[in-house]
């Protein structure tokens, strides 16, 4: 019994990882209605920030993750006005064109730049081993990962929910003419909402780099999970991927554990079976009318 819940609670930092890195694809493809594939790049580059901030530098971890989500975000902001702006307006083919460019761009730079052997993040000791609580061992670090991805779960979802910012943003996706009609600034709207997300997948990187490691693929090698975490949970809202990512981090953790042969598979495995039975996604446009 321990060890099932041990299990389940691995699988829920799991989860709670997978949303952190996939939310900010979410609030791009659900809410600006961009398919932005390169996110997994910002990830990375958030993770590489962390690591060589801990690693070389000898900045504590908590002190190096601030700084993982704004240059992300600076990063983000910067590609935005630059080069994303332009494609907003352009197809979904055009856009996935072009992010997929990103990516292989930004593999490449990093495997010059870093090399290609894979990189982990010093923890500090008090994040290490694991805590007994009632009988059952969680580790420590992912005890804390499960803590924060939970309250920016709770402060993204207020923030889109019932803040004026959030009913900007909605009002710039549904009508921008009607939007800039009533005074809303829709580009730095767009933009802030794009280095936001950005933000969020550097900090999810720097967060996952002790637990997935850091390469110069990371992008590559995770972008199906990303991909996942928004088509099974919807793009309409963050509740949707939300609860996705739980779903599938814990898939992906029983299956790993219980069946080791298939467990790569059980993920796409129950992905299938819910687009078979909501093709929309949990949380779909057609599934909330």
């Amino acid at each position: 019994m321990a060890s099932v819940l041990t299990n389940l609670f691995d699988g829920v930092a799991y989860g709670m990882l997978l949303f952190v890195l996939a939310c900010g694809l979410a609030v791009t493809l659900g809410l600006m209605n961009f398919v932005n594939l390169a996110h997994g790049a910002f990830a990375m580059a958030g993770g590489y920030i962390c690591a060589v901030l801990v690693n070389n530098s000898g900045w504590p971890f908590f002190a190096a993750l601030p700084l993982a989500f704004v240059a992300s975000a600076a990063i983000g902001v910067a590609l935005e006005r630059t080069l994303y702006r332009h494609l907003y307006t352009r197809s979904h083919l055009d856009q996935v064109l072009f992010s997929i460019g990103l990516v292989f761009m930004s593999v490449a730079a990093v495997d010059y730049i870093m090399g290609s052997s894979r990189v982990f993040i010093k923890l500090p000791a008090a994040l290490e081993g694991q805590i007994d609580l009632f009988g059952v061992g969680i580790g420590r670090y992912r005890l804390m990962i499960v803590v924060i991805c939970g309250l920016l779960t709770l402060a993204l979802q207020l923030i889109l929910a019932k803040t004026r910012f959030g009913s900007r943003l909605r009002a710039a996706v549904d009508d921008p003419r009607a939007a800039i009609g009533l005074g809303i600034n829709v580009p730095q709207v767009f933009a802030f909402t794009f280095a936001f997300g950005c933000g969020l997948a550097g900090l999810g990187g720097a967060l996952s780099a002790e637990i997935l490691g850091l390469d110069p693929y990371f992008p590559l090698k995770f972008m199906i999970y990303f991909l996942i975490v928004v088509t099974v949970g919807g793009s309409s809202s963050i509740t949707g991927p939300f609860l996705a990512s739980l779903l599938l981090g814990i898939a992906d953790v029983a299956g790993k554990y219980y069946v080791p042969k298939m467990g790569p598979f059980v993920i796409y495995t129950v992905m299938i079976v819910i687009l078979l039975w909501r093709p929309n996604g949990l949380f779909g446009r057609t599934a909330a009318r």
